[in-house]
């Protein structure tokens, strides 16, 4: 299992500014399959049926394996190119976005148009929720009452998320552990509660944090 961490989208949105009396409106949308980014494409467009432009841009994969752009009829490398540029720079996986130009009737030049576009895009994202995904492996932790505190004090400080805590007789923690912090983990919650505790690995995932919450991918 890869250990390495990366962004994705996780929910799509949209924005837009004005250069010029031109609107640009980027709309951002996640994606797994090159059929996802066409299919959100072709939605833009009618969407916006009436816009001249519909420059695009995405990338599929963990490695970037799959990147398609387009310029839309717009000058050549002002548009679809500086657009995938961002998203490479951002390091942003499995995401389309597509920039609509209403023109407004002043030319902007060719480095006015890179701006533009990529500032829109930018606007875009920033109306978007962007995840680091990691890998990891759900941990069952089972204490007695004496050992919780100590425990929730220990995951606490690695920032370790717990999915679900469960109080019988004993208590069961269920914690999301990344997979680069697996052995500190369980050794530092053997060595804080002396052994008491049972640790069990469980099922690997993928997962993230949203403004502080736990999802599970």
């Amino acid at each position: 299992m890869e250990t390495q961490s990366y962004k994705v989208a996780y929910q799509g949105g949209s924005d837009e500014i004005v250069e010029k009396k031109s609107r640009f409106i980027a709309t951002i949308e996640p994606i797994e399959r090159e059929e996802d980014a066409v299919a959100f494409i072709n939605a833009v467009r009618k969407k916006y049926w009436d816009a001249k432009h519909h420059c695009f841009a995405f990338t599929i994969g963990r490695n970037h394996e799959l990147t398609r752009c387009s310029d839309d009829g717009e000058p050549s490398g002002t548009a679809g190119r500086p657009m995938l540029d961002v998203l490479l720079r951002e390091d942003i996986h499995n995401v389309a976005a597509v920039v609509t130009r209403y023109f407004g009737g002043i030319l902007l030049g060719t480095g006015g148009l890179v701006r533009a576009y990529q500032k829109s895009l930018q606007a875009g994202l920033a109306a978007s929720a962007v995840i680091e995904k990691q890998t990891g492996t759900l941990l069952e932790i089972k204490t007695d009452y004496n050992g919780l505190g100590k425990i929730q004090y220990l995951l606490a400080q690695r920032s370790i998320p717990v999915q679900e805590t469960l109080y019988t007789e004993k208590v069961a923690i269920y914690a999301v552990v990344a997979a680069g912090q697996k052995g500190e983990v369980w050794k530092a919650v053997t060595e804080g509660t002396n052994g008491t505790a049972v640790l069990s690995w469980q099922d690997d995932l993928e997962f993230a944090l949203l403004e502080g919450q736990l999802k599970i991918l």
